[in-house]
């Protein structure tokens, strides 16, 4: 989480100080109207700006994966510079056209416009900008609504996965339309300095994600047929394990990572975290999917053995390597896949050095699953704590650290509910725990 906090308060700053260093919080005369102008400014910098880097974050590139923790962390700084974007973009919206509706309501008077000092001469760019400022504003106001309801409709997540990942799409074309916008009316002086050619990096970065976007080009280079070979499906936990055969090109993947996968391209993608070990001599993967929403919810029915989909990835850091002697790791509920993945990957003799403890608290018991649990465990040789919440009560940092004496060596990994896991990271690292030892997947791509 610090990464990408860190990355957050980054980008605004380099925004901020790189526009600081071309203009000015304080105009002289300072005038309601000098003031506007520089306001406009800056919140349509930090508006366009955070809206590229995640237009960037969007478009999945493998080289920020590392640097930001995985592409889940990704989603997560996708989903705050959506909302910094969003808030930065009413300011900046507000102080443009506010101003003009209070003009007109009489509560402000617009000063007379100062004439061209003598010689002033645009050259042919310049000129042809001023030509396009009606435009670029109209156009600009008009996708300022658009985006501001899709991003709202992005936080709700009542609004149905599909509908969103439809109309989420959209917002490349949107963004394409301010990218005009910002253009035209950014100041002209400020691309003959550092603002400038961060705003022109950003905008061209941004537009390549906005374009690949649009012609559904996103992870195509990642992206597998595979078939459905079985379907098991575990009714007292409502769980479905999907076992599906992967054509030649899949470049393997690590314990912990996730893809994307499409079995109906009106639904489109969704991903999951990957349940099994990787074997290039059978080249198959298995999901792990519990009935949580609408989709999911339908899974059993909808899939059939022999369906073709397409899988996209792998993604994600949450890959178990810290080189610590001892981890512990916590899969509360259907948080138990990756482990379920890792523990495969061990039983084949990787990564056996390490003492590990797995703790599997959950509200339903189903006696094959944990059979199954169980034996994946021994040939892992991993210690295994089942916890059902009604008999044994909830888990809690305290009771780790009672029956792991020697926690402090260990890093912890956790996946399962998020509050559940920021729980446990608090009280942990309240109780001397450093921060980077405890790992959680952030499993939310909206």
């Amino acid at each position: 989480m610090k990464r990408i906090q860190y990355a957050l308060w980054g980008i605004l700053l380099i925004l901020l100080i790189a526009w600081s260093l071309a203009d000015t919080w304080v105009p002289d005369p300072f005038t309601y109207f000098s003031f506007r102008g520089v306001f406009v400014q800056v919140t349509g910098i930090v508006a366009i700006g955070a809206m590229s880097v995640a237009m960037l974050l969007a478009a999945r590139p493998r080289w920020l994966e590392k640097p930001l923790d995985g592409l889940d962390k990704m989603y997560r700084l996708h989903k705050w510079l959506g909302i910094t974007a969003l808030v930065s973009g009413v300011l900046h919206w507000w102080f443009a056209k506010g101003t003009k509706w209070m003009v007109g309501w009489g509560w402000l008077e617009r000063p007379q416009r100062k004439p061209a000092p003598p010689g002033a001469e645009l050259d042919v760019l310049q000129q042809w900008l001023r030509e396009q400022r009606g435009l670029a504003e109209s156009l600009g106001e008009w996708a300022f609504y658009i985006a501001a309801l899709l991003i709202v409709l992005a936080l709700i997540h009542r609004f149905p996965y599909r509908l969103f990942a439809r109309t989420h799409r959209w917002i490349a074309a949107v963004y394409l339309v301010l990218v005009f916008h910002s253009l035209v009316l950014i100041k002209f002086d400020y691309w003959s300095q550092p603002v400038g050619w961060i705003a022109a990096l950003l905008l061209f970065a941004g537009s390549i994600a906005g374009i690949l976007s649009l012609f559904r080009r996103i992870g195509a280079s990642r992206k597998v047929q595979g078939r459905i070979a079985t379907l098991t499906h575990y009714p007292e936990l409502d769980v479905l394990e999907t076992r599906i055969d992967l054509s030649p090109g899949w470049p393997g993947h690590a314990p912990g990572q996730f893809a994307f996968v499409t079995s109906d391209r009106q639904e489109g993608a969704h991903p999951y975290t990957i349940a099994s070990a990787w074997n290039p001599a059978d080249p198959g993967i298995t999901f792990i999917t519990k009935a949580l929403g609408d989709h999911t919810s339908t899974l059993k029915d909808s899939l059939q053995p022999g369906l073709p989909v397409m899988v996209e990835g792998p993604y994600g850091c949450f890959d178990f390597k810290d080189g610590l002697p001892r981890q512990i790791w916590i899969g509360a509920g259907i948080g138990i896949t990756p482990f379920v993945a890792r523990m495969q990957h061990r039983a084949a003799g990787h990564g056996r050095q390490t003492a590990v403890t797995l703790f599997h608290p959950t509200t339903v018991l189903e006696q094959p699953a944990i059979e199954r649990l169980e034996a994946d465990a021994r040939a892992a040789g991993i210690e295994l704590h089942v916890l059902h919440d009604p008999r044994d009560g909830r888990l809690d940092g305290e009771r780790i650290r009672q029956l792991i004496p020697a926690w402090r060596e260990a890093s912890l990994w956790f996946c399962g509910p998020a509050a559940f896991g920021q729980s446990l990271r608090a009280d942990f690292i309240r109780h001397g725990l450093p921060r980077e030892r405890f790992h959680q997947e952030l499993f939310e791509m909206r």
